[in-house]
C-alpha cells in the first residue's frame, strides 16, 4: 500500500510543549517539542489486517487506546519538528507494513551434486595414496 503525507495528516493530531533540548534562552520561550498523535484504531487508512500488523510490530510504541506516538525534538523550529515527526511516522508504518518474500525451498543442481562428489572422492584418493604399506 503507497502511503500518502496527505492522507496521513488528516488523522493526525499535534501537541506542543518546551523543549529540553539545543537553543539556550530561546528553549525557554518558544515551545519547539512536537508530540504526534496517530490513532490506528480510529484510522480508515488500512484494513483490519493491516492495522493487526501495525499492532503485533508496533506494540511497544502504541498505548492502550490504539494511539501511535512520535515525540520529535531535535530542531530549534517547531515547523522542523513537525515535519520530522510526520517522516519518521511514515517510516515507521512502511517498515512495519513490509512484508518479505516467502523464501522457495529449491534442489541443488545436478552440477553441484557432481561437483562435490569429485571433489570427494580426490580427497579420498589423496588419502589413500598416503598410507605406507610396511609390510612389503
Amino acid at each position: 500500500m503507497a502511503l500518502s503525507k496527505q492522507d496521513i495528516l488528516k488523522e493526525l493530531t499535534f501537541k506542543t510543549s518546551r523543549s529540553g533540548g539545543k537553543g539556550g534562552q530561546h528553549v525557554n520561550k518558544v515551545s519547539t517539542k512536537v508530540e504526534l498523535n496517530f490513532n490506528l484504531r480510529l484510522s480508515s487508512l488500512f484494513t483490519e489486517e493491516e492495522k493487526s500488523r501495525l499492532f503485533q510490530k508496533l506494540a511497544n510504541r502504541i498505548n492502550s487506546e490504539g494511539i501511535l506516538q512520535v515525540i520529535t525534538e531535535e530542531e530549534r523550529s517547531q515547523l522542523q519538528n513537525k515535519e520530522r515527526s510526520v517522516q519518521k511516522l511514515l517510516v515507521l508504518l512502511k517498515t512495519a507494513l513490509f512484508l518479505p518474500k516467502m523464501r522457495k525451498a529449491s534442489k541443488p543442481k545436478r552440477s553441484a551434486i557432481e561437483k562435490r562428489l569429485k571433489s570427494k572422492q580426490i580427497t579420498s584418493l589423496k588419502k589413500i595414496n598416503r598410507k605406507n604399506d610396511w609390510n612389503d
